[in-house]
């Protein structure tokens, strides 16, 4: 079954439970895949529809940042729920020691001394971390490594 199948099934449960929530945030992220596939012209596959999802998620943790700015708790709790939901769409994000073994395996390829070659670094780890971490969990291990090189 595919990512937008499997969507597609739990919207239609979410719908005879009556869980608001999970409705909701399954019908933004299947709206965003619509979109996404009228854009490209062409329907979606799995590796797409995850990056759809994983845009959505950054959106939403961008917006409790800011609602918890703004002193909306209200609005923090109803994001972090639906981020939790479209999590579980994703698969499995790689833990910072497997990100830094990597690391340092792209640092001593690609030669760097220090802070200066970060970009080297950074290109070479994330075309072999794409959809498997977080760039900025990336990024923080790199200039962790880095700056204890220099």
């Amino acid at each position: 079954m595919s990512l937008s199948d499997r969507l597609m099934e739990d919207l239609k449960q979410a719908m005879r439970q009556n869980d608001a929530m999970r409705k909701d945030a399954i019908r933004m992220v299947r709206a965003a895949i619509q979109n996404t596939e009228i854009a490209k012209q062409h329907t979606l596959d799995d590796n797409e529809v995850i990056e759809v999802i994983r845009k959505e998620v950054k959106q939403r943790q961008e917006a409790i940042a800011m609602f918890a700015q703004g002193g909306r708790q209200d609005l923090v709790e109803q994001e972090t729920k639906q981020v939790k939901i479209l999590e579980a769409y994703l698969p499995q994000q790689m833990s910072a020691d497997d990100i830094a073994a990597l690391a340092k395996q792209a640092i001593a390829a690609a030669g760097a001394k220090g802070p200066a070659d970060m970009g080297l670094v950074m290109r070479t780890l994330m075309g072999q971390l794409k959809g498997q971490a977080d760039g900025k969990l990336v990024n923080q291990v790199v200039q962790k490594l880095l700056n204890d090189k220099a």
